[in-house]
């Protein structure tokens, strides 16, 4: 496994393990938009690692980066895990969730490799730097690799659902709650829509307030945990669903996975926001 970025567009891949063997390798499935790959190589006696439970990362925990820092081979740096649930926008523009951020040394040729804990155990794969900053790297996480490589390895691509709609968490006045009889008191502010979208053919319009998506509530933070998850179809999304008696707009073919894209965005709020009938 490597970061998209180190391989995508190559006509040719070589890779060379620790013990100086080299083979010729293949991309199994490569995603630009979580900047993972997966890469299959012809040769004996490879040892693996285990992806660590990303539940048990904490912040403060010892961080172990292996790579190959501007050709140096097999170096290895040590930190700690700076913070958790970090959002970086990969080169597709789509943010990727659930990022590590971790003060060992990362450099050009760091990519792609594993950031461990001291169990030897995959917390994340390292991925990108700040170059103006000392100490601020970023890892993507444990749980993120591994559901992406699962379908990777299956169907060598990801697909995701695409609802056309840009936003962030907003909390719902209480008197507005009450005036429309909402049971809930935040939801996502829309603040643009795609033209020729699912959710521009359902009606949805800037300043709508989103509060209900496929029988769940809306939140950008509850749609992270999975940044990358298959297409469904035909969820249901409603600017206004008061008691769960009001109509729905419907987006046909936009699944669930597709607020994900809204999360970690930041706009400044309209002044007057509102929930539309």
């Amino acid at each position: 496994m490597t970061n998209s970025h180190v391989v995508h567009g190559a006509d040719k891949i070589r890779a060379q393990t620790p013990d100086g063997r080299e083979s010729r390798a293949e991309i199994v499935g490569d995603d630009p938009d979580t900047d993972l790959a997966v890469l299959r190589i012809d040769l004996p006696d490879l040892h693996h690692l285990r992806f660590a439970e990303s539940e048990n990362v904490a912040v403060g925990q010892i961080a172990v980066a292996i790579g190959n820092p501007l050709g140096l081979d097999n170096t290895v740096t040590a930190g700690i895990v700076s913070a958790l649930g970090r959002t970086f926008p990969s080169r597709t523009g789509r943010l990727i969730d659930n990022v590590l951020q971790t003060d060992a040394a990362l450099n050009p040729g760091n990519s792609g490799g594993p950031l461990l804990n001291t169990r030897g155990q995959v917390i994340g794969v390292n991925t990108a730097i700040i170059p103006a900053a000392q100490g601020i790297c970023f890892a993507i996480g444990s749980k993120t690799a591994e559901f992406v490589a699962s379908w990777l390895i299956k169907e060598g691509r990801i697909r995701r659902g695409h609802i056309g709609v840009a936003g962030q968490d907003v909390s719902i006045h209480e008197r507005v709650a009450r005036f429309h009889q909402l049971r809930q008191r935040s939801g996502i502010l829309v603040h643009t829509v795609q033209k020729g979208s699912a959710a521009d053919e359902a009606g949805v319009q800037e300043n709508d307030i989103l509060i209900w998506l496929d029988h769940g509530r809306t939140a950008l933070g509850a749609r992270t945990a999975s940044p990358a998850r298959p297409a469904r179809a035909e969820p249901q999304v409603a600017p206004d669903r008061a008691a769960e008696t009001r109509d729905r707009a419907s987006l046909d073919h936009a699944p669930r996975a597709g607020v994900t894209q809204l999360a970690g965005a930041r706009w400044p709020l309209p002044s007057s926001p509102h929930v539309r009938r």
